[in-house]
């Protein structure tokens, strides 16, 4: 603790609230890397026993799929034209991005601004695949997530209950003969039957979306 962090006598201070997020990407082959996302913050930490991870991960998805895509045809910028002069190509004037700059100058001085991927592999970079591909996250994320991976099965158990579910009804409502039930108890089916179709379709819809490909504009195409 600093002087400055000192609280005067007969005063409480709060600890300024405070939030980030550590972003680690690691090269594993031309065009490829390993992306380890890291968030913290000091407040609402008891809310994360409440709302599982696989929510938080919806949200940081979204931000994740947009920054990657960017990514991507910035890498194919550099390399059609100079990786080792950068700078030209990329406009880094904020205080977060000095140790862009500083890794891409010991990059330079030590790689020649390439990483050497060794015998097995020249470094050129594979074609452009489907942005469904590109940016999928069942492969990249949700088999690797237990949280997402849970939700994942648990939502599709649902949709399929759901489908079971208006089965059922519509087969109890052709079943049943006129006098056998109520007009109001066949239309309470008959109600349920086409929710639960309907509540299907949108969870289907929803678990798509959020767990495989979010197909939202991006800036670049």
């Amino acid at each position: 603790m600093t002087i400055g962090d000192i609280p005067e006598r007969g005063t409480t201070r709060k600890q300024p609230r405070r939030l980030f997020f550590a972003f680690i990407c690691i090269p594993v082959s031309p065009g490829n890397s390993r992306l380890i996302f890291i968030p913290g913050r000091n407040f609402a930490v008891s809310i994360d026993r409440i709302v599982p991870r696989w929510m938080y991960h919806i949200g940081q998805n979204l931000v994740i799929d947009s920054d990657l895509y960017l990514l991507h045809i910035e890498e194919k910028k550099l390399m059609e034209a100079d990786p080792s002069n950068w700078q030209k190509l990329c406009f880094v004037p904020t205080k977060s991005d000095a140790k862009v700059a500083a890794f891409r100058k010991w990059l330079k001085k030590y790689s020649g601004g390439q990483i050497d991927w060794g015998n097995k592999l020249n470094g050129s970079l594979p074609p452009t695949p489907p942005r469904e591909q590109l940016m999928d996250r069942y492969w990249s994320h949700v088999v690797n997530c237990s949280s997402c991976n849970g939700a994942y099965k648990g939502l599709n158990a649902l949709k399929v209950c759901l489908q079971v579910a208006s089965v059922v009804a519509v087969a109890m409502v052709a079943a049943t003969k006129h006098g056998m039930i109520s007009v109001t108890a066949r239309n309470t089916i008959a109600v349920a039957a086409i929710l639960c179709f309907v509540a299907s379709k949108w969870l289907s819809h929803f678990v798509y979306k959020s767990f495989h490909y979010h197909g939202y504009s991006h800036a670049f195409k």
